[in-house]
């Protein structure tokens, strides 16, 4: 759910993070414009991570659409660590 409160608006701080709750958040508007958003931390922090995870599956199915890709056995030997 998403709460938009313009910046003039907000007269008590503590009260518009109140208002922000895991799947929540508030979105701080100007002149009509959205401008900053208020989010939990742990949501913040999931988002990064899918972000970051999407990212890296975009990397993989690019390699894989450029022809860049690996068998088992070929991925088994570029991982394989030499002890000697």
């Amino acid at each position: 759910m998403e709460n938009s409160i313009p910046v003039s608006e907000i007269k008590d701080f503590n009260q518009t993070l109140h208002d922000v709750s895991k799947g929540s958040q508030v979105i701080i508007t100007s002149h009509g414009d959205d401008k900053y958003a208020i989010v939990d931390a742990d949501e913040w922090r999931k988002s990064q991570s899918t972000i970051k995870l999407l990212e890296e599956l975009q990397k993989g199915y690019k390699s894989y659409n450029e022809g860049r890709s690996h068998n088992l056995d070929e991925f088994s030997k570029l991982i394989t660590v030499d002890h000697e």
